[in-house]
């Protein structure tokens, strides 16, 4: 694999929100992963095989979509959409986590059916990388008639998580809170639906649910795409430690809320942000970015934080390697700067003023992947792979 020097950075985002931002001008990437951090000087050019000029842009981690809907490959029934993994990669986002694959056609709801299409979908996304995205796939659909020795089956399998509850037959706490701990019990992590219904056959989920069911995750907070009362949001920011998802797909008004209500809280370090596409709302390949901005600048989340938001609290709930800047770390990388023709001066600047960021390099694993982006408005300041 090449050695990768970056040089010439303006801002180095780090993706943990206690420490948002790095004091650095400098990265070097071998083997894949991070190997150094600093300024120029202190960090070694030998045996450098590609060099990036950043010329005074930011570098994040790789954004990661804490909530897709894909179903085998880069193609949606859902939305009759082909390449739409791809797309979200040109809009920063190296990594995406399934919720669920419940447009899967004819999906099936017996125990034998769950279980092969969490394993199937988990085992092909693992050897296929959609434009060079990583997607952890296969979130099995909690069903009736599931016993232990399938979770323990799909997790020896690389299942990983345990897709929207309410999304399937299995809705009531009662009825989930069994399941759930099989599924912890085998390092799964266990999402919930919240809020009202998303697609026929799903429930509205109240936040007492999502409590009462021991979920990790509180699914789209703010409404996937409908919401729930703003004390109910604040319950779940407040009175637990669950992680609150925040999503494009979903209420504005609810997103703005719940961020503030968790920075207030000192809850900042339980918020993801999501997608939650492919939906009936679409398929935004800048959703993530677009959330990231409408936090920054509505919300006014320092646009670092909410960036953290996107990348390392998300690899933190997941138990994922990448997500943050910092030695050993999978080069997941995002180069970016303020929009032409944005007020922005840079690219933190310009989420603060509501706009997303221009996007130029994007490396997954230390390898390019991305030149220019095709999604987001050219970047001011462009960085240059030599």
């Amino acid at each position: 694999m090449a050695t990768t020097k970056i040089v010439n950075l303006g801002t180095v985002v780090s993706g943990d929100v206690d420490r948002p931002l790095l004091d650095a001008d400098t990265l070097l990437v071998r083997d894949g992963v991070i190997a150094a951090i600093g300024r120029d000087a202190d960090v070694p050019d030998s045996e450098v095989d590609v060099r990036i000029d950043a010329r005074g842009c930011t570098v994040t981690p790789g954004l990661i979509d804490s909530h897709a809907h894909p179903v085998l490959g880069d193609y949606t029934p859902r939305q009759k959409q082909a390449g739409f993994l791809d797309s979200e990669l040109h809009g920063g986002v190296t990594t995406a986590i399934s919720a669920g694959e419940v447009h899967l056609p004819g999906r099936p709801r017996d125990p034998a059916g769950v279980k092969a299409l969490a394993i199937l979908a988990a085992k092909s996304f693992a050897g296929f990388r959609p434009g060079g995205m990583k997607v952890v796939g296969g979130a099995v659909i909690l069903e009736p008639g599931l016993v232990e020795a399938d979770f323990e089956e799909m997790a020896a399998a690389g299942v990983r998580t345990v897709g929207e509850i309410g999304l399937g037959a299995i809705k009531a706490p009662a009825d989930a809170a069994h399941m759930v701990a099989w599924a912890k019990k085998n390092g799964m992590t266990v999402l919930m639906h919240m809020g009202g219904t998303s697609i026929p056959g799903s429930s509205t989920v109240t936040a007492a649910q999502v409590l009462a069911a021991g979920a990790d995750v509180a699914c789209h907070a703010n409404g996937g795409p409908t919401a729930v009362s703003p004390e109910e949001v604040s319950a779940v920011i407040r009175d637990s430690d669950v992680y609150v998802e925040i999503v494009h797909c979903g209420n504005p008004k609810m997103a703005v809320f719940a961020a503030r209500e968790a920075v207030d809280a000192g809850a900042a370090h339980r918020v993801l942000i999501g997608n939650d596409a492919p939906s009936g709302t679409g398929v935004v390949a800048l959703g993530v970015q677009r959330v990231i901005a409408h936090l920054a600048s509505l919300a006014e989340v320092d646009p670092a934080v909410a960036i953290g938001w996107a990348t390392g609290n998300t690899a933190r709930c997941h138990g994922l390697a990448q997500g943050r800047i910092a030695n050993g770390a999978p080069a997941d990388l995002v180069l970016c700067d303020a929009p032409m023709g944005s007020v922005g001066r840079d690219a933190l600047s310009a989420l603060r003023a509501g706009d997303t960021p221009g996007v130029s390099v994007i490396l997954v694993d230390g390898e390019v992947v991305v030149t220019r982006s095709r999604n987001t408005p050219p970047a001011r300041r462009a960085a240059v792979v030599g």
